[in-house]
């Protein structure tokens, strides 16, 4: 089974080399000392002269430029899409330094126990009682249940921002609907 598309190599190496620039003008040996790679070993995979591509070496370059999930989220495998986000927060030292297997799934938890502020946005009706089961409004639950990998990703670090930059993207947002409605384009 492939953990990442191979024919969208390509445009995450664009991705990878943007944020080597936003980063402080990174070049290929600064990267390598950051990812704790070799040289070579760095050249290779950013050259796509390697035959595989190792999930630990991509997991450490995302996490090491902090490049944000849902930019590259497409490049990997929708199957491998979790364990790819649990590596990577490995790596970035958001596990608590265990290994990632055991690191909790947060996109499962996710979805099982959304986010106090999700709750707090919910009208009463929907919004979950205080009983020892914690359920959820089953509607609620399909729709996240049904969101994509890059979608998930997206969600969980639109929460994990502050209150102005979570402002700031409904903001966003908003502007983009009136153009596109303006536009007359449907989504």
């Amino acid at each position: 089974m492939a953990e990442f598309h191979a024919n969208k190599l390509e445009s995450f190496l664009g991705v990878v080399r943007k944020y080597m620039q936003v980063r402080g003008n990174l070049s290929q040996k600064d990267l390598a000392e950051v990812a704790e790679v070799g040289v070579s070993t760095m050249s290779r995979f950013l050259n796509q002269k390697t035959t595989e591509l190792s999930s630990q070496l991509i997991a450490k370059i995302v996490a090491k430029l902090n490049i944000p999930l849902h930019e590259m989220i497409d490049f990997v495998d929708e199957s491998f899409a979790d364990k790819f986000v649990r590596l990577v927060r490995f790596y970035k030292d958001e596990a608590g330094g265990e290994a990632p297997d055991f690191v909790a799934d947060k996109t499962e938890t996710f979805i099982k126990e959304p986010p106090p502020i999700i709750e707090a946005a919910l009208p009463k009706e929907l919004a979950r009682e205080a009983t020892p089961e914690k359920t959820m409004d089953k509607g609620l639950r399909e729709k996240l249940e049904k969101l994509t990998p890059r979608q998930r990703v997206f969600l969980m670090e639109f929460l994990d921002l502050d209150v102005d930059g979570r402002d700031l993207v409904v903001d966003i947002g908003n502007d983009l609907f009136r153009y596109f409605k303006q536009k007359g384009t449907n989504f």
